[in-house]
């Protein structure tokens, strides 16, 4: 069977891939090793070997933009705000160095007040204080090429979440939340402003 890589791959879900097949290869012959389940993984993808494939994605981390990087503007025609978070306008701008991801954001509420603020994280699936709420923790990491998820928690309870997805042309981006009183849900949509 062949597969395709999707356009950028993330090495972390390669070596998920690779340990949920272990655990099928074992089932079959108890014998079976993660270089056997990683060796599998490679020739699905049109590769002669897994370290081929590490150095294929490790050349495509190096060359290609993330898809997340740049300026983007709310349409709040397509977004589904919380009747208590209602914006005029909305704008992020996102950096990403490495697994470090950085965004500014400028919100404009109805009456004309702006809030300004910067949020940083790292995005490798490991617990951190929050930089930005005193008392909270984040943990977030990539979901493929794509996506990107970030948890909040506070004194071990589920606090709030966020997913952030572009799509696939890299033209808009999507926002969803989910937290805080009530289990309040919203999305945010995003057009990529022209370069």
């Amino acid at each position: 069977m062949s597969r395709n890589l999707p356009r950028r791959p993330h090495l972390d879900h390669l070596r998920k891939q690779a340990k949920e097949l272990l655990q099928t290869l074992q089932q079959q012959d108890p014998g079976s090793r993660l270089a056997d389940a990683q060796h599998a993984i490679a020739r699905q993808y049109g590769f002669s070997s897994w370290p081929r494939l590490k150095a294929h994605v490790a050349r495509e981390a190096a060359t290609a933009p993330n898809p997340f990087v740049g300026n983007w503007t709310a349409d709040l025609s397509r977004s589904r705000l919380h009747p208590l978070n209602q914006l005029r306008s909305a704008t992020i701008a996102f950096d990403v160095a490495g697994d470090t991801v950085t965004i500014n954001y400028v919100m404009v509420e109805p009456s004309g007040h702006t809030e300004r603020g910067v949020n940083t994280f790292v995005a490798d699936g490991n617990e951190r204080p929050s930089m930005i709420r005193e008392g909270y923790v984040m943990r977030a990491r990539w979901l493929g090429s794509h996506g990107l998820e970030a948890v909040v928690s506070r004194n071990g309870e589920f606090e709030g979440r966020v997913d952030y997805a572009v799509s696939s042309d890299g033209r808009t981006l999507t926002l969803s939340a989910k937290g805080g009183p009530g289990g309040v849900e919203q999305v945010g949509v995003f057009e990529r402003d022209a370069l």
